[in-house]
């Protein structure tokens, strides 16, 4: 069943989400300030409307508290994201995801009642860090401050021809193995008794310091 997002501002990160929610299937109310840009979004969101987020009345009247999710994507303007945040609750907006460009900034949008700060830069900055850092970690998802979830390249021999049950990979690495890519193959929720191969890509969840070392391991780092 879709779901109603509101994304306020369309710079590049708000025109991204946008175009990834709408391809997802579900319904997105487009807004932003400058006619213009809104003009290239009538045909690609589910409804597109010129208005300005630090105007409480506007934001009343686009009904915002019915949404689902409501992302203030707003780009270096923290004064206006601010405020507009600070409206979105007082209007009553259930689920607010803020934008940050800072670590300041983040921790404002927090302690003014964001329900969820994100730094997409910074999290992607992270993310290939970790790739570059542990080449055989295809992707790496950060659950908490402790936990995450990967998918890890096996590519060292001493795993291969081993089961999951052989490896004792719960009890010696803290991990679940939640699926596994084989080729062509994918298998969710393997058993025990799989039998590992060269070139298997296992989705791993456990504490992030365990998926690392278990990484190094299974490159023969």
């Amino acid at each position: 069943m879709a779901k109603t997002y509101a994304i306020i501002g369309l710079g590049r990160f708000g025109s991204s989400l946008l175009e990834s929610l709408i391809s997802a299937g579900q319904e997105v109310l487009a807004i932003d300030r400058d006619a213009d840009v809104i003009e290239d979004y009538m045909d690609k969101a589910t409804h597109a409307v010129i208005a300005d987020s630090q105007d409480e009345e506007a934001l009343r009247d686009l009904d915002l508290p019915s949404f689902d999710h409501v992302i203030v994507a707003i780009g270096h303007n923290q004064q206006a994201s601010i405020l507009t945040t600070v409206l979105l609750k007082d209007i009553g907006v259930k689920s607010v995801v803020a934008k940050a460009e800072n670590n300041l900034h983040a921790r404002i949008l927090q302690k003014i009642g964001a329900d969820q700060v994100v730094r997409p830069e910074y999290e992607m900055a992270k993310q290939l860090a970790e790739r570059l850092v542990t080449p055989n970690i295809l992707n790496y998802i950060t659950l908490s401050d402790d936990y995450s979830l990967a998918e890890v390249k096996i590519t060292n021999f001493k795993f291969v021809n081993k089961t999951i049950s052989d490896l004792n990979i719960r009890s010696e690495f803290g991990l679940n193995v939640i699926a596994v890519k084989a080729h062509d193959e994918f298998i969710a929720a393997p058993e025990s008794a799989y039998m590992i191969r060269i070139g298997d890509i296992l989705t791993v969840i456990g504490e992030s310091i365990n998926v690392k070392k278990f990484e190094n391991l299974v490159s023969g780092n």
